[in-house]
């Protein structure tokens, strides 16, 4: 039986929570804002959507390699702040129409590529590295 340390439970947890919240939030945004949001809004809302879930997968395929590459939760920190300010900053966008939230959703992305870039880094250095 694989016994996983405590940041790897910790970004399996986060994982899980984000993929439900991002189920909410999409179901949310399908049948609670339809009326509400201009067609735009919602697009913008449904590209928040996407990217958390997407994101929140990629927190528990996080968890699950810390057995092997326990440093792969550094790469975890930043996809987890890359769906606060990516998706974050698009559903306050979506719902609030301020325009200047936007400019967030860049770092958001960065953050994102930071992640992913550094989880390829970390998986593909020697172990005495």
């Amino acid at each position: 039986m694989i016994t996983l340390h405590q940041q790897g439970r910790l970004f399996i947890t986060l994982g899980a929570i984000n993929a439900g919240l991002a189920v909410a939030l999409g179901a949310f945004g399908a049948h609670g804002l339809q009326d509400l949001l201009s067609e735009k809004a919602l697009l913008t809302w449904h590209t928040a959507v996407d990217y958390h879930g997407f994101h929140a997968l990629g927190l528990l395929l996080i968890g699950i390699l810390s057995h092997w590459i326990p440093v792969a939760v550094r790469a975890g920190w930043w996809l987890l702040a890359g769906i606060l300010l990516f998706s974050g900053s698009l559903y306050l966008l979506s719902l609030t129409g301020v325009s200047a939230l936007g400019a967030i959703t860049p770092l958001g992305g960065l953050c994102f590529l930071l992640g992913w870039a550094l989880l390829a880094r970390l998986a593909l250095r020697k172990p005495e590295d």
